[in-house]
Order: structure tokens, then sequence, then C-alpha cells
């Protein structure tokens, strides 16, 4: 992909997860919250996942 087009897509998307911001502030808030829970549940899972490998 050229650079042109692929910085182009990139502030597309910057500009539209601003506007998605500013429209729905509160959903954006449930999404990120969403995102950090399966972050932090995907963490957990992989500790769970060694710790039981190393008893």
């Amino acid at each position: 992909m050229p650079a042109k087009a692929k910085t182009f897509l990139i502030w597309l998307v910057v500009i539209f997860l601003i506007y998605a911001i500013v429209k729905s502030p509160d959903r954006s808030a449930e999404i990120v919250r969403a995102l950090v829970d399966v972050i932090v549940n995907a963490f957990k899972s992989i500790g769970q996942f060694f710790g039981n490998l190393l008893a």
C-alpha cells in the first residue's frame, strides 16, 4: 500500500473515532470499558494457564 494511502486511512480512522466519541460519549465509554474487561480477562486467563502449568 502506498505511504500516502496508508496515511490517509489512518487519518480517516482517527477522524471517525473523534466523531464517534463526540456524537455518543456514553456509548464510547461503554465500548472502552468492554475492551478493558476483555484485556484484563485475557491476562488473568494467561496467568491462570501458566499457574496451572507450574502446579
